[in-house]
């Protein structure tokens, strides 16, 4: 685990022996270190101290990280030792790696421990251990080696969970998928405090501060489906925009709803989201680039990565919010997304404009030109394809995605097919509807070829508002093959060396807390030829 420098910003500076003190602490974490004896008390459970449940992620071939963060009904002061097992069956009766790690106050008493040593390619147990608590039993998984060919890959992607929208019962029902992994898309929790005709209600109001991203975290993580399916498979995330706030976009500030929630300081606010971000999910320590100290700073979390499932596929996790330049031509001046007019809009072809921010995109430029998967498989946060919102002549997009970025996503398509990068699938959500359709080379060519494929998913949750519009946009965008706005839930893809196949799967009714479930449609998408299939 990497070494914390500093306190949190909203903590005054740690003197130089505490900072050391915070360091041993801090690298013990990683394993079975010494620790001083102080770090072993262990405070009294007066209710179970793993509310919050276990997760696992960030797999490779022969690590993973486990997570989890104590919340027990007294707050917490010092540091707390835990101690975790890996195990090759549920009973724990064969373990295969253990140790301590260290929960400590400057991280929200979360933990990531970064398990080596482990045998590629297999099925683990795993479970925590406090006093005489003990946490659920996570299951979880390493990936191949980078030169094994695996015969089969299966994701479950998915995003989009506003607490107030709808229930988790899309969580429940992929339990049942038999996944390799899940990829989540972004927007894992909303900063808004409440919703019109809302389910079930938030705590809280507006989410503005470290605190208040950690409570809002905790909610969701309340959830016992979300906390089944997290114990079930290893995942990998990315984040999207209301981790921190709607349409935010690198250190400009979004909007909120009715000129609410908006602060003085969004660089702060935005360093609190990210810490909180880490706090819960489990992410390898090294995406702090610069510890806690550097996000205050300004310094990037670099969640984006490359990871490899054998020879079978590579997965590319990126982030389309850190980095990326402001949306073009805001409407009245005011921050945040909008419909606009490409031929109005003088910045919207600038073909000095990012999305990534250019060390990103010459990462993942470089990343496709020499990998070695079958399948290339891009998890991001939105829609690639265009999408025009008006019938008939002109055009009308959405700037806060890549239609906002014409030129970043021409560099991207460009990559794809100048460099021959094989099989590339695009993974997306945040739209709250289900879009599947062909990459092309040029979305001004209705006659240009097709470099790939998408499907961008619909939300767990989060509801839909263009319902009424999706036949008409399906008409006037022939590059995609279906669409729905109507229901929730989320898809599955698996690949195999000669095909790809995706089921979207839907909630019947998300109001319902459990809801049954439904195939929506059926794809297959065969290598070496990017056209799409229902089956």
């Amino acid at each position: 685990m990497a070494c914390l420098t500093a306190m949190p910003p909203t903590q005054p500076r740690a003197s130089a022996p505490d900072r050391r003190e915070l360091l041993k602490l801090t690298v013990a974490a990683a394993g079975t270190l010494w620790l001083p004896r102080s770090a072993w008390s262990q405070p009294r459970w007066t209710r179970d101290p793993f509310a919050l449940g276990v997760a696992s992620g960030s797999p490779a071939h022969d690590s993973v990280v486990l997570w989890t963060r104590l919340l027990p009904a007294e707050p917490l002061r010092g540091p707390v030792t835990l101690r975790w097992e890996v195990a090759h069956d549920e009973g724990f009766s064969r373990v295969a790696r253990s140790g301590q790690v260290q929960a400590l106050p400057e991280l929200a008493h979360s933990v990531h421990a970064e398990v080596t040593g482990l045998a590629p390619d297999r099925w683990y147990f795993y479970r925590f251990m406090v006093g005489d608590a003990v946490s659920p039993i996570g299951r979880t998984r390493t990936f191949p080696a980078p030169d094994a060919n695996p015969d089969r890959l299966r994701l479950g992607y998915a995003s989009c969970q506003r607490w107030e929208h709808g229930f988790y019962s899309a969580w429940h029902h992929m339990r049942a998928e038999n996944l390799d992994a899940v990829l989540f898309l972004g927007d894992y929790i909303y900063e808004y405090p409440g919703a019109v005709n809302a389910v079930r209600a938030v705590t809280g109001g507006w989410v503005l501060t470290l605190d208040d991203y950690r409570q809002r975290y905790a909610m969701h993580k309340s959830d016992a489906n979300l906390q089944a399916m997290h114990a079930t498979c290893p995942w990998l995330v990315t984040w999207d925009d209301h981790e921190v706030q709607n349409d935010y976009a690198g250190l400009h500030e979004g909007n909120g709803v009715l000129g609410m929630g908006t602060v003085a300081d969004f660089a702060a606010r935005r360093a609190a989201a990210y810490q909180a971000y880490y706090e819960h999910m489990p992410l390898r320590a090294s995406v702090l680039t610069q510890a806690l100290a550097g996000l205050a700073r300004g310094a990037e979390m670099r969640i984006y990565r490359q990871v490899p499932f054998g020879r079978l596929a590579s997965i590319y996790l990126l982030d389309a919010r850190q980095y990326r330049d402001r949306q073009p031509c805001l409407k009245d001046g005011k921050a945040g997304g909008s419909l606009i007019d490409p031929a109005h809009c003088a910045d919207w072809g600038d073909p000095q404009r990012s999305y990534l921010g250019r060390e990103q995109e010459l990462w993942l430029d470089g990343a496709l030109a020499r990998s070695g998967g079958r399948w290339n498989v891009i998890g991001q946060q939105t829609l690639l394809g265009m999408r025009d919102a008006r019938p008939g002549p002109g055009q009308r997009l959405w700037n806060d995605g890549w239609d906002g970025y014409a030129a970043a996503r021409t560099r991207l398509t460009d990559t794809l097919r100048h460099k021959q990068v094989a099989n590339p699938v695009v993974l997306g959500g945040d739209v709250h509807e289900n879009w599947v359709g062909h990459i092309k080379a040029d979305y001004a060519d209705a006659a240009s070829p097709s470099v790939g494929v998408e499907f961008c998913g619909t939300s767990i949750s989060s509801r839909a508002g263009g319902v009424a519009q999706v036949a008409e946009r399906l008409t006037e965008n022939p590059h995609f093959v279906f669409a729905d706005a109507q229901y929730r839930g989320y898809g599955v893809v698996e690949f195999t060396p000669g095909q790809l196949s995706t089921t979207l799967r839907a909630v019947e009714d998300a109001k319902n807390p459990v809801s049954g479930v439904k195939t929506l449609a059926r794809f297959a998408v065969a290598s070496g030829r990017p056209v799409i299939e229902r089956v």
